[in-house]
């Protein structure tokens, strides 16, 4: 273990090259972070004033913006878990339909087989980790590629929630509780549940993971140089399975309280969130080559397509044009990140 911590440790400034220990690389690489950051920070302001403008009296209200935080929670609990795999240089395409299965099965346990509230739950979360560990041990045992990895799970979660649910909502009429958790404001005059409140925290948590313990530092190792990490000594098939399981966690909680917000589990909803998630997680600066990200700018990245969402709500725009702005935002993110990488290996100025 003292290997592995030695050697996880070293690569977590890891869009640096891992034979550059310099210290102006390392100068490079901390403001080429900051100035992603600051350019998604600057991208939210924008459209948070244009929407402004199309919807002066509506849009920056308090009940609004809190409409906004509670929308975001779900998304963003994904995206967090997301960023962990996309460090490591994999993807995970099943992270939207893995979420309306967990609510699914939440619904089975809660109001099908009648089991505590909290006990439901637990289960449920559990469930999520569960499709982590195969999509852990497809990548990493069986040399599976991530994309068709997670792709075929994507397939078979969304199949398993109609047949699970009968191709019919489940509801939580009896567990009124289970409601209140994305419902009840904890603050009169705010929409501030308990699951947002969750979710805020959970971004705190996750900023330690990444950047302050072993998991974090192994996954950059891993998305930096995944060949010089296993030679170092490090068990890069255990710390794979570990990330997919701890987004699978994420995952599981993102259908609960997805079901939490609606009151009943919907098999055939949550289309092209994982999308949004994916969006969120490269908008925020993570790179899809791996080795390089942060739990701050996935954050930012969740609230753009939070607020694209709710703005394009507010403005009337048709569902189906909607879908063709996310879209586009999915394309220049992927685009940006290109250039980023370009710009990177030939020492251009940072985008």
């Amino acid at each position: 273990m003292n290997a592995e911590t030695a050697s996880a440790a070293r690569p977590q400034t890891a869009d640096a090259p891992a034979t550059d220990t310099s210290r102006p690389a390392g100068t490079r690489s901390f403001w080429r972070n900051s100035l992603q950051q600051l350019l998604a920070v600057a991208s939210l302001i924008v459209i948070i004033i244009v929407f402004a403008i199309i919807n002066p009296d509506s849009f920056l209200t308090v009940t609004n913006l809190s409409t906004i935080l509670t929308t975001v929670t779900t998304v963003g609990l994904l995206a967090l878990g997301v960023t962990f795999i996309i460090i490591t240089g994999g993807i995970d395409l099943s992270v939207g339909t893995g979420m309306i299965l967990c609510g699914v099965m939440a619904g089975v346990f809660i109001t099908n087989m009648g089991l505590p509230l909290i006990v439901g739950i637990a289960l449920t979360i559990a469930f999520g980790g569960l499709i982590g560990l195969v999509n852990g041990v497809n990548v990493a045992v069986l040399g599976l590629p991530p994309f068709i990895a997670t792709l075929g799970m994507m397939m078979i979660t969304q199949g398993l929630s109609l047949v699970v649910s009968g191709t019919k909502p489940i509801y939580f009429t009896d567990s009124p509780g289970f409601g209140a958790i994305m419902n009840v404001s904890l603050i009169p005059g705010m929409r501030l549940p308990l699951g947002t409140v969750l979710f805020l925290i959970l971004i705190v948590v996750s900023v330690v993971v990444l950047q302050r313990t072993l998991i974090g530092r192994t996954a950059f190792a891993i998305g930096s140089n995944e060949k010089a990490t296993r030679l170092s000594g490090v068990n890069v098939r255990g710390w794979l399975i570990s990330v997919y399981v701890l987004c699978g966690l994420f995952v599981g909680l993102a259908g609960v309280l997805s079901a939490s917000r609606l009151s009943s589990a919907q098999p055939t909803g949550g289309a092209g969130i994982e999308l949004q998630a994916i969006a969120a997680v490269i908008i925020g600066g993570t790179s899809l080559a791996g080795g390089r990200g942060s739990m701050v700018g996935t954050v930012i990245g969740a609230l753009i397509m939070a607020v694209l969402d709710n703005g394009l709500r507010m403005a009337g725009v048709a569902q189906e044009w909607q879908q063709v702005a996310i879209g586009i935002v999915v394309l220049l993110a992927v685009y940006l990140d290109i250039v980023r990488k370009k710009n990177s290996s030939t020492g251009s100025a940072p985008l």
